[in-house]
């Protein structure tokens, strides 16, 4: 279950349940795009979708994830239905879609849900400079690690599919160089990487491996929204 809806009392989810579709997110599916009116918002209860922003050489940059514990689209409820960025899902599943005019309305009448994204607006804006920090800081194969943690966490499982491809994308790196941060993570023993799929196969061993990164934007996560 997403967990802002799952926070919300009962009366502000019937005024949001006229204009729930619960839908199944597929891999590669886009969400928005870039400088495009947002449609539709959405709430993801399994999976993983990735926001990123696209340079004018082609470059497609991860700058941001968002799995069950929040919202894509969060622009509209910040008053505004274009973004300079795109997201689609990188890891398929389940979730709840509003569309823009139907959330603007239930907004006014939901002043928990209001509540709830305002904090969740704040989480988010500290993964980025987190992330940012992060790129600048520490070496391929520990922000490996992190997104690797934080991705299982959202799926809770221990296998997901993750190509290379996207991989470097998360990353800001080229292929070879991300090759060669999960062959080190893989020869230590802590993942496998067969056909497109990852598996944990060493979780405590991961978070040692992982920068300080993926411990302070979880506790913040934690912390802004772990009080509903």
């Amino acid at each position: 279950m997403n967990r802002l809806l799952a926070a919300l009392p009962p009366e502000e989810m019937e005024v949001l349940r006229p204009d729930v579709e619960e839908v199944s997110l597929t891999f590669k599916q886009h969400l928005y795009e870039a400088e495009r009116p947002i449609e539709s918002v959405y709430f993801l209860h399994q999976g993983v979708a990735s926001l990123l922003t696209d340079l004018e050489d082609g470059t497609s940059i991860e700058v941001a994830t968002v799995g069950p514990e929040g919202m894509v689209g969060l622009s509209v409820f910040l008053d505004h239905s274009l973004i300079a960025g795109r997201a689609f899902i990188q890891v398929p599943g389940e979730g709840s879609q509003i569309e823009t005019a139907a959330f603007r309305r239930a907004l006014g009448h939901t002043p928990c849900l209001h509540r709830l994204l305002s904090r969740y607006t704040l989480a988010l804006l500290n993964q980025l400079a987190q992330n940012s920090a992060c790129n600048r800081a520490h070496a391929i194969e520990q922000r490996l690690a992190r997104w690797l943690l934080m991705t299982q966490d959202r799926v809770h499982s221990a296998t997901f599919p993750l190509t290379q491809e996207f991989m470097a994308q998360m990353l800001g790196a080229s292929r070879p160089t991300v090759s060669i941060a999960a062959s080190i993570l893989m020869k230590a023993g802590l993942i496998s990487y067969v056909r497109g799929n990852i598996t944990v196969t060493d979780r405590p061993g991961l978070e040692a491996a992982a920068c300080e990164c993926y411990g302070v934007i979880r506790r913040q996560f934690e912390r802004v929204l772990g009080d509903g």
